[in-house]
């Protein structure tokens, strides 16, 4: 369903509930449990302030008074309830537009009430079933997109509050429990989660240590223990700032009618909401480049392109590199097994500063002494990213008389998979692509800044999204502020 679709299913939504309320919500049926002894209805007396509700029933059975009250104008009314002389209960009640009765509070129990969570049960359910097409479609038409990584986010916390909000169905008291169940479900994620993330920093820091070891001291190879440690303490820097609030003589946040208490409530919530959807983003971001990795292209490739990387100081190629190009053979000995055409290799790399030969040829002579011949090899040796790759390789293709609708593969670590298939549909090419295994250790820290590039490529959908939320908390928060004040 498009955005239109379900702002209006929104609108429908919430007065189809109204109306509802407006036909159910009219009367009020106070419970109270009574004493041993006192079961005579007669022996209750309620008297009321104000003209706003009147009595229009009372009895009782199986051990409980029963009192009904009928809106009668817009406004507050306290009844007080007495058993033989003695004042017993005080029944608060809120008449609202419509004449709808609410108990206990603005945003109390009413009659029919339960209209609330099952509405927004369905609209959750519309979305999340909206999300689950959007993403088949998106996948469908490309599996190398960052708003593929944005879906699944997405539909990781849709199915959450989904979880959550069919638990509170069946626990609903009243309006307000609705809203705050709706407003901490980022809270309830994200500490949900944080015995994984706490569980997870420890790996990625032992992982990281050790890639720092093999592979250098940099920030770059830190950056999995960094957001480890960063989500953590986010999860659960709210909570400590709620103990610490709570010991405040200066801040008084225990007053339901002070604005403290709401500001540390939105505080806490827009804290819990970024994180929240920041382990949402990381679980898409994985998820999406397993199944990049994990996904066999068809049997029906004309060229193979071999993705470079640094080779060694004796100008063979790398472990990370000869794995790139058994990947690629592998993969041509499944197609011709499979009856499908013989493949054109093209091993791609220029030459870096600090390499002995360019990247390509390293890979072409590894290619000649697996017995490939030197016809079905193209070496594309000016590139010197990814990018480049893909754009000098296809340059390569059309020069040596390739077709304008060659089907291409590309062979390529396991975790870049699906970067390099992005930055080859940037480009207008519909390339396919195969991983090869790596070393645990580069694996972590390469699916963070896979994360990292989808935060930033994406950043304005991320920061609208992120927006709506904060915008949605500030609305609940303020309404909650109001319910009491009021």
């Amino acid at each position: 369903m498009k955005k239109r679709g379900l702002i209006l299913l929104a609108v429908i939504l919430i007065v189809i509930g109204g109306i509802y309320l407006a036909l159910r919500g009219r009367t009020c049926v106070f419970v109270r449990e009574i004493s041993p002894g006192k079961e005579n209805a007669e022996a209750y007396e309620v008297q009321l302030e104000g003209d706003v509700v009147r009595l229009t029933g009372k009895e009782v059975r199986d051990g409980k008074l029963y009192l009904t009250f009928q809106a009668v104008s817009r406004g507050r009314a306290f009844a007080d309830i007495y058993c033989d002389g003695e004042e017993v209960d005080v029944v608060v009640l809120y008449v609202h537009a419509g004449g709808v009765i609410t108990e206990g509070g603005f945003l109390g129990r009413c009659t029919g009430g339960r209209i609330v969570p099952a509405l927004t049960l369905i609209y959750l359910a519309v979305l999340f079933l909206s999300a689950v097409r959007k993403y088949r479609r998106d996948v469908g038409q490309s599996l190398y997109r960052y708003r593929n990584v944005t879906d699944i986010g997405l539909l990781i916390f849709l199915a959450f509050l989904l979880v959550l909000q069919i638990q509170h169905f069946f626990a609903y008291s009243d309006m307000e429990s609705t809203l705050r169940s709706v407003l901490t479900s980022a809270d309830s994620f994200a500490t949900v989660a944080l015995p994984l993330a706490f569980v997870l920093s420890i790996i990625v820091t032992a992982s990281n240590l050790k890639l720092m070891k093999n592979e250098g001291r940099t920030w770059r190879n830190m950056l999995a223990c960094i957001l480890g440690v960063v989500v953590c303490l986010a999860s659960l820097f709210p909570k400590i700032l709620s103990e610490m609030l709570q010991r405040s003589t200066v801040v008084d946040v225990h007053n339901e009618k002070g604005l403290a208490l709401y500001v540390e409530l939105l505080v806490e919530n827009v804290i819990f909401i970024i994180v929240a959807y920041l382990e949402c983003i990381l679980a898409g971001t994985i998820f999406m480049n397993l199944m990049a990795a994990r996904r066999r292209p068809a049997f029906d490739k004309d060229y193979m392109l071999i993705l470079g990387c640094k080779v060694a100081d004796d100008g063979t190629p790398t472990p990370l590199l000869k794995g790139r190009a058994d990947k690629a053979l592998e993969f041509a000995a499944q197609q011709q097994n499979a009856g499908g055409k013989p493949l054109i290799f093209v091993p791609s790399g220029g030459k870096g500063p600090d390499e002995p030969v360019a990247e390509a040829e390293a890979l072409e002579a590894y290619l000649l002494s697996r017995g490939i011949e030197k016809e079905r090899i193209l070496c594309e040796n000016r590139s010197k990213n990814t990018e480049e790759n893909f754009r000098y390789s296809l340059d390569l293709i059309r020069e040596a008389g390739g077709a304008a609708d060659a089907k291409i593969a590309f062979a390529t670590t396991n975790y870049h998979v699906f970067r390099s298939g992005l930055l080859a549909a940037r480009q207008g090419i519909a390339a396919e692509g195969v991983g090869s295994r790596t070393k645990g250790y580069f694996s972590l820290n390469a699916f963070v800044r896979e994360f990292i590039a989808t935060l930033v490529s994406e950043k304005k959908t991320h920061g609208r999204t992120l927006a709506i939320l904060v915008i949605l908390a500030v609305i609940i928060i303020l309404t909650l502020y109001y319910s009491r004040t009021i």
